[in-house]
Formats: structure tokens, sequence, C-alpha cells
């Protein structure tokens, strides 16, 4: 145990984990917190909150984490490199590992010009390798990265992301190592909408020994139409739907998106190698516990949850 965090003893205890993305709010009142928290944490062993994911401003991962780890819930920050540079990035990490916050999600960061102020100025100090490593010295070493001790390390599960699905697909399994000899304790992945190719990518991710060494949480999500799915293709970077899919969407109608996301969590649980699932539902979060539920998924709450 690295952390002491509840997600780090589901994961550590063998058991099939679920973690979900809590959209934060254009807003500054807790109450918005709380409300999209209490939709999904029954549902899920932990909630990531983002960090002004697609460059576009929301209420802040490490004020969102303050909020839910005040109140008894399982926190994911995810820190990107983006907006801050690493003196910024190490006060952060320590200011959240004092108010509770045990799991940190290393991120690169989407570039300012995806969103919706192109005019503000990129930081990338750190990528997600260098933020990991920086994180392991806090963590391990108890000294900033100037060299300089500190008096009380703090208590992290380090998470990275990863993307299996877009070219060159070849290189994707050794882009997971050099993450977890980064420092990755656990990794959750891009949305998999094509489970042959997340298949033929974990057989090298066995060859390699990386399942003995992280645990993995596959990405999934309800899509809402057809047309959700082509634009989401067209326009998030990173995404892959293949034509099946499409197709599968346009012929099955209201709530095919939902039955494919549970679809693909009991192919993907059936992979040797893979710890659990992240649930990505943007703007659908009340579809999650029927995912969950329809899935036969099963989560363990923490015990200071209210």
């Amino acid at each position: 145990m690295r952390s002491g965090s509840h997600l780090e003893r589901v994961l550590r205890s063998g058991k099939f984990a679920v973690t979900a993305e809590l959209n934060p709010p254009d807003s500054a009142d807790p109450e918005a917190v709380y409300e999209r928290a209490q939709t999904i944490a029954a549902s899920c062993d932990a909630m990531n909150a983002t960090d002004a994911s697609g460059a576009h401003v929301h209420m802040s991962s490490v004020g969102v984490c303050a909020l839910l780890s005040r109140a008894g819930f399982e926190a994911v920050m995810q820190v990107s490199c983006r907006d801050r540079n690493r003196i910024a990035i190490q006060g952060d990490l320590l200011g959240a590992s004092a108010m509770g916050v045990r799991n940190v999600l290393c991120l690169t960061g989407d570039g300012v010009q995806a969103g919706d102020q192109p005019e503000a100025k990129p930081v990338f100090d750190l990528d997600s390798m260098t933020l990991l490593r920086t994180a392991c010295i806090l963590r391990d070493k108890s000294m900033f990265l100037s060299g300089r001790k500190l008096d009380a390390p703090p208590k992290l599960f380090l998470g990275a992301a990863a993307n299996p699905f877009v070219p060159p697909l070849d290189f994707r399994p050794y882009r997971l190592q050099k993450k977890v000899e980064a420092g990755a304790d656990f990794i959750q992945t891009q949305y998999c909408y094509d489970v042959p190719r997340f298949r033929k990518y974990m057989e090298k991710v066995r060859e390699l020994g990386i399942h003995e060494k992280v645990f993995i949480l596959v990405g999934v999500g309800p899509v809402k139409t057809a047309k959700s799915a082509e634009w989401m293709r067209t326009n998030v970077p990173g995404v892959w739907i293949p034509d099946d899919v499409i197709e599968r969407l346009k012929k099955g109608g209201k709530g095919e998106g939902k039955r494919l996301c549970v679809d693909i969590i009991q192919q993907v649980r059936e992979i040797k190698g893979v710890a659990g699932v992240h649930i990505m539902a943007y703007k659908q979060e009340e579809l999650v516990p029927e995912i969950v539920a329809e899935a036969g998924l099963h989560v363990t709450l923490p015990s200071n949850m209210p």
C-alpha cells in the first residue's frame, strides 16, 4: 500500500474496480459538486475530477477533490501539465494530499487550441512522464525536484492515461511500459469501442509482463446516438470508433449506446490483465448506476462515505 486510498485497497485486493468521471460544474457552488457526486458515488469505487479537460474552464480539479474528500467521497484528482509549471504542480500535490486526496492521475493535457480560449498561453513545463517521476520523488524520496527535503511526504496512488486504439498501434504497449517505469500504479485508458484491437494490445502487454506491475482500467462510456459517435471520432483527439459500432448504433435505436457500453464491459472483463473499468458518461451521469447494475459489477464503498 503506497497511499492507503480506498481505490488502492480495492485494486490490491483483486476486486474488479469501477471508477467514473465526475464532470466539474461551471459554478462556484459546492452543492453542484455534491449533486453530481450523489448520482454516481454508490456505483463506483472512486470518482475522477477532471482538470479543465478539452482546455475548457470548469471548477478546478483540486477544488472538486477537496469538496469530495471533505464529504467522505473517494476522489481521483486529475493533474494536467498544460496550465501550471513544476513549482505550482508540486505545491498542488502536497496540498491535495494534506486535504485527504490519495489518488492522482497524471496527464500532459489537451492543447489550448482545443478549447474555447485558444489565446491562453500554455505551460507544459512537464509532461505526463516527468509529472509521474516528480510525484514519485515527492512521495518516495521525500524531497522536491530541487533536492530540498520535505518534512512529510504526500501519500499518493499514482495513475496515468493510455490510448491503445490509435496509431502507431505497435508502439502503444511500449509507451505504457515507459509510464509504468516512470511510476504509474494504475492506468485509465481512452474510450474502448474496438474490443478486438484492445485484445491485441493486451496480448503484447502480457508478453512484456506489464499487467503484473500496474492496474489497468479500461475506459468505457455510453454514446447517445450514431451521430454523436461520428462526431466523437472526427472531433475528439484519440477516440477511435469502428464503422460496425456506428452501424449498430444506427440500427439499435434509443438505449443502444448504453447496451453497447454494457456489452463492452462484459467483454473486457474477461481479458487477462484488466483490473477494472473507468466509465465516462459525459452529461449522462444518470446512466452510470444502470450500466454498473446491468453489467453485473459490484463496488465496495468507502466506510466514511455519506
